[in-house]
């Protein structure tokens, strides 16, 4: 892949397979990589069904390198393997990264019929200052054990819903949490 073209295909072992590029497509990739109610197996058929568009032809033994293409797309060629801490959330950011993209490119991208992951995540990475940046900025400070200014400190108690993740559970853990608590309730 050259970062000079948008790509509309993958090859994988010779053969261009047709990939959904639009940024939709892969925020739904996405958040079902980020959902517990899915094994890992699963996260990927889904991946895999969602990016090719004639993925229900492709041979099992192209999984693998169709796996290692995805992510090599949706990363636009520069990931970096270095783990680490969850610092934003694609579905919970969505109201406070859609305006910031908005102002890069000057439009309204959910308006739009059609604009490319790559298009998308340029954008993402051109993010200026905004609400987003100062929300991230906090939460990279807290995840690193930094102190916050009192600016912030007084920004995050008005904003904690804002600013802090929300963890993610499985449907089973949801039932458990609130069986739990209508337990506690009663006491």
């Amino acid at each position: 892949m050259s970062a000079w073209d948008l790509p509309t295909s993958l090859s994988i072992s010779g053969v261009d397979w047709q990939i959904r590029t639009d940024y939709r497509a892969i925020l739904d990739i996405l958040k079902y990589f980020g959902d517990p109610d899915y094994e890992e197996d699963e996260q990927w058929i889904i991946c895999l069904t969602i990016l090719y568009e004639d993925f229900e032809k492709m041979p099992l033994s192209l999984y693998e390198e169709a796996m290692k293409k995805a992510v090599d797309f949706i990363d636009m060629g520069i990931s970096d393997k270095t783990k680490k801490p969850r610092v934003m959330d694609w579905e919970q950011d969505a109201p406070i990264i859609i305006p910031s993209v908005n102002r890069v490119l000057g439009k309204e991208t959910r308006a739009l019929e059609y604009l490319h992951w790559w298009t998308f995540m340029g954008a993402y990475m051109e993010i200026g200052e905004s609400l987003f940046s100062q929300i991230l900025h906090m939460r990279i400070k807290k995840t690193k054990g930094k102190r916050l200014e009192k600016w912030e400190k007084e920004f995050y108690q008005e904003n904690k819903a804002l600013i802090e993740l929300k963890p993610k559970y499985t449907e089973e853990e949801l039932r458990k949490k609130e069986a739990l608590e209508r337990m506690l309730d009663r006491k």
